[in-house]
């Protein structure tokens, strides 16, 4: 029944234009740009089980002319995992500002351009932003295929308060410049998230423990993997664990405010 606040929204195809436009001006999030160009895609690839790639980035990779991808060996052998067959343009951390106006002169000759990173989303911690920006500096549209990502499926199940949170990408390499983000996680009142190295983690937990030692902290690790697993506990429990198991795999680290919600209980 339309109105209904205990049903969730009816499940629509894209509109055609605008809904707040009635002259239809306005160009479709997932159509072509006002030029007639087609849209710069940014796609969200599995970030561990390639059954979580929707029907939706399926078709969009299959209808690409050019797929531009942070690493072509992992792109390329997803595709073929997929029976997919595309041409691929490398555009990682180092090449992306050189490689930007190729793809902007691509998407601009009417070639449909997609854009992922080894895993999640582009943009997010990986290759992407200057891309956009450069889409949109040239009047070119952009579209957004969502999909897996690992700073949400890490805050859902870590049992930790997600509204607000902050997300610091890769944490430092450098043990000064960790020892400033870790510090400030622990200075603010809401969750903080970021991803480490497998490597480092264990050093990583041991300055959380010197650091602030009843700090609530939850490792994720691989994540919609086989091997997933949400390890829970205070600083010094986490090194205890993983001396004894050293980590492996992708890392994605929460460590919770001050103060935490009384419904957090352990």
């Amino acid at each position: 029944m339309a109105g209904d606040p205990s049903r969730g929204p009816e499940p629509t195809a894209a509109p055609d234009s605008d809904p707040s436009d009635p002259a239809g001006h306005a160009a479709s999030s997932t159509g072509a740009g006002p030029s007639g160009t087609p849209p710069l895609t940014l796609l969200a690839t599995p970030i561990g089980n390639l059954g979580d790639l929707s029907t939706r980035a399926l078709d969009t990779l299959r209808q690409a002319d050019l797929v531009a991808c942070e690493d072509t060996r992992r792109t390329g052998l997803l595709l073929h995992r997929l029976g997919i067959k595309k041409a691929l343009l490398s555009l990682h951390a180092h090449s992306e500002a050189s490689r930007c106006q190729r793809v902007i002169d691509a998407v601009s000759q009417g070639q449909r351009v997609v854009l992922v990173s080894d895993a999640g989303m582009p943009g997010i911690a990986d290759p992407g932003e200057r891309l956009v920006q450069a889409a949109i500096a040239s009047e070119l549209t952009v579209e957004v295929i969502p999909g897996p990502s690992a700073v949400p499926v890490a805050l859902a199940g870590s049992g930790l308060p997600a509204t607000p949170f902050y997300f610091g990408g890769f944490l430092p390499p450098k043990s000064g410049g960790r020892s400033r983000e870790l510090e400030a996680a622990l200075g603010r009142d809401h969750t903080s998230v970021f991803f480490e190295a497998p490597h480092r983690l264990l050093r990583t937990l041991q300055r959380l423990a010197e650091l602030g030692s009843d700090r609530r902290v939850v490792v994720a690790r691989e994540l919609t993997k086989k091997f997933e697993e949400f390890v829970r506990g205070r600083p010094p429990d986490l090194v205890r664990h993983f001396e004894q198991r050293p980590p492996k795999g992708e890392i994605t680290l929460i460590i919770a405010g001050d103060p935490v919600p009384k419904w957090v209980r352990w």
